[in-house]
């Protein structure tokens, strides 16, 4: 699905000496690549605060601890996703309460958060999916209608532009109260480890948040607030610094695979391709860097998609179903407030949808072998 070695290969003159430099200056925690990345990183999203961490799942719980959501406070976001962001909200014992998505772009859907807010609702988390923003100029209305948080995960959309209908450009993570982002090696910008950073423009809570990473401490065994142990370490942040530069780069080699994928499935009744949702957009991405892609996610229609996977993987293709069982059905988040009326979207989609390799290293042969299987499965 991805290709890290091809991906190290292009960049290991630059890699290696980095890595080399923190091993013979032995600050392998807090050492000064890590302050090096959080600079450079806040330059590159245009935010006041980069706090970076140990993974994405902890800077999501981080971000919950910061803006100080308390045990049963209601916490909205979306069924259609990856479970670390549900599992950190009942890990603080929020309530956490999950809602239908699009089917054009698989994000939340705004009008489905408003029919669950209550007076104990307290934040939205919008899931930026497989690479594109959630409608965060409706999702920031509805927060400051009920006065509630809005805590970004953006885990899967790192570069990726926000739109406002004015036309104003930001980058996603940047635009509710916190963002979180994950550096797992498979990312976009991705470490060699794990990894994960929250950023914010308000100074008070970023404080607070730095306090939370480091065990509560802003002097040492001085415990100012509860707290826990996450902290990037100087390796994974050399190995990103590297990267940064060339964020931009990587994700326009995926929106220019996911334009040849999109291309070569053209015609087909069977497929229904990723959209982009912004205005815009021309084409794929083409100028707006809407869609970054940390996947290319298709829909099949009429065909049997587990049977499609498994003549994928007999011809040596590796493929995703991500997700295959909707958050409200997996055991640890069953709820009996759940009605299966209320996530039509979801439970269609993880019968359909499946994902294609998407990298920075895919080539044209790679992708016209893998499109003409699946249209020869199809067509058979």
């Amino acid at each position: 699905m991805v290709d890290l070695k091809g991906q190290y290969n292009d960049i290991k003159d630059i890699v290696n000496p980095s890595i080399q430099e923190v091993i013979e200056k032995t600050a392998f925690i807090n050492g000064p690549k890590v302050h090096d990345f959080q600079r450079n990183l806040e330059a590159y999203l245009d935010v006041k605060h980069v706090i970076p961490c140990a993974n994405g799942t902890d800077a999501l719980q981080i971000a919950m601890m910061g803006v100080g959501l308390k045990p049963g406070d209601e916490v909205i976001t979306a069924d259609f996703t990856f479970a670390a962001t549900v599992e950190v909200i009942a890990l603080l014992q929020l309530t956490p309460v999950l809602v239908d998505v699009n089917e054009d772009d698989f994000n939340i859907n705004i009008e489905a958060i408003k029919k669950v807010i209550t007076p104990q609702t307290k934040a939205i988390v919008p899931v930026h999916l497989f690479g594109q923003c959630a409608n965060m100029e409706a999702i920031m209305e509805i927060a400051k209608e009920y006065n509630l948080f809005v805590i970004e995960d953006n885990a899967q959309a790192i570069g990726a532009n926000y739109t406002y209908a004015d036309g104003t450009k930001v980058k996603a993570g940047t635009i509710g109260n916190v963002g979180a982002t994950s550096f797992f090696p498979s990312k976009n910008l991705g470490c060699y480890g794990d990894g994960g950073a929250i950023f914010t423009n308000d100074d008070d809570l970023a404080h607070t948040i730095r306090g939370i990473v480091n065990h509560g401490m802003y002097e040492r065994y001085h415990h100012d607030v509860v707290g826990v142990n996450s902290r990037l370490d100087s390796i994974q942040a050399a190995v990103l610094d590297a990267k940064l530069p060339r964020l931009d780069s990587y994700n326009k080699a995926r929106q220019q695979a996911a334009k040849k994928y999109t291309k070569a499935f053209e015609g087909i009744d069977n497929i229904i391709t990723p959209k982009t949702v912004s205005k815009s957009c021309d084409g794929i991405c083409d100028t707006c860097d809407c869609h970054v892609f940390h996947q290319y996610t298709l829909r099949v229609k009429g065909i049997d998609r587990d049977a499609l996977v498994k003549h994928l993987n007999e011809n040596g293709i590796p493929c995703g179903v991500y997700y295959p069982i909707p958050l409200h059905k997996q055991k640890a988040y069953l709820d009996e407030r759940y009605a299966e009326a209320d996530f039509e979207v979801t439970n269609t989609l993880v019968k359909d949808v499946i994902s294609l390799p998407m990298h920075t290293e895919l080539d044209d042969e790679q992708i016209e072998f893998i499109t003409s299987t699946i249209i020869k499965f199809i067509n058979e």
